[in-house]
């Protein structure tokens, strides 16, 4: 999967995990789908996300995502009518935020 998370997402990332931005991407997104699956789920991707511009090609991220995680995560973004990329952004700033106030993220990367 290709995916451009943007500036301030990756900029997170390597500010709070210290990680390879794919690392922290991949961990964000599992960290996603089990809000997803839990009583707390994170809260509805802004509908300004669909606004934003394509990412720019040279800061495209390869990513190899689990076949059921990557269907789970089509679905939310068919869910909420935004864009795949977009959805992985969005669920990118939920994973930071939550480690940010001590949730249940962890800092360490799966």
């Amino acid at each position: 999967m290709k995916v451009s998370v943007g500036k301030f997402a990756r900029s997170g990332i390597e500010n709070q995990l210290g990680s390879t931005v794919g690392a922290g991407v991949e961990a964000a997104l599992i960290h996603y789908s089990r809000r997803l699956d839990s009583g707390r789920a994170p809260l509805a991707p802004p509908a300004f996300l669909n606004d934003r511009a394509p990412g720019d090609p040279a800061s495209m991220l390869e990513l190899t995502v689990d076949p059921q995680l990557l269907a789970k995560l089509e679905r939310e973004a068919q869910c909420h009518r935004v864009a795949l990329d977009r959805l992985v952004a969005h669920a990118v700033l939920v994973y930071l935020a939550d480690l940010d106030i001590g949730g249940d993220g962890n800092r360490s990367l799966p």
